[in-house]
């Protein structure tokens, strides 16, 4: 996958959290790089963050200020994808990275719905520490993704047999 502003693995892009959120407004997964954050802190800004997002028409731009962040959204089916980053970061570089995001998880489990990541959070989160490492994109390539949890599941199913 091609970043046109030219992002190579480990260049500092500060992300600072990275939401899927349903239609209603769960939380069906969440990441933090933001360290500093307490757990109530970051429940406080999940739900204002999601309720922001939820309320705003669909004809609205997907970027919207929030506290230190910049967040940036958008909805793929039943799910809302929202990216917190630095207010001197590009918008539409995290949009191009939620779309990355969206197509690597729908290369591993088929059209990614709200059911695959609430029964497989954990492969979820894999993709997603593959692909942010402390709040740096650090690869975008969907196989190279999805290759080492696949070969995995093989050799997990082939102990089985």
């Amino acid at each position: 996958f091609f970043f046109p502003f030219g992002l190579v693995a480990g260049s500092a892009m500060a992300l600072k959290f990275v939401l899927l959120v349903n239609k209603q407004g769960q939380t069906r997964l969440a990441r933090y790089t933001d360290e500093s954050l307490s757990v109530d802190e970051r429940r406080a800004l999940e739900g204002e963050v999601v309720r922001k997002c939820l309320a705003r028409p669909e004809s609205s731009c997907s970027f919207l200020p929030h506290r230190d962040y910049k967040v940036v959204y958008r909805r793929y089916a039943s799910l809302f994808f929202l990216v917190g980053i630095d207010d001197s970061e590009n918008e539409l570089a995290t949009l191009e990275l939620i779309h990355a995001l969206v197509e690597t998880l729908d290369k591993y489990f088929g059209n990614v719905c709200e059911l695959d990541i609430m029964f497989h959070i954990e492969k979820a989160h894999y993709v997603i520490d593959e692909m942010i490492m402390d709040g740096a994109v650090y690869e975008t390539n969907r196989t190279n993704v999805v290759s080492p949890l696949q070969a995995l599941e093989a050799q997990i199913a082939q102990e089985r047999a």
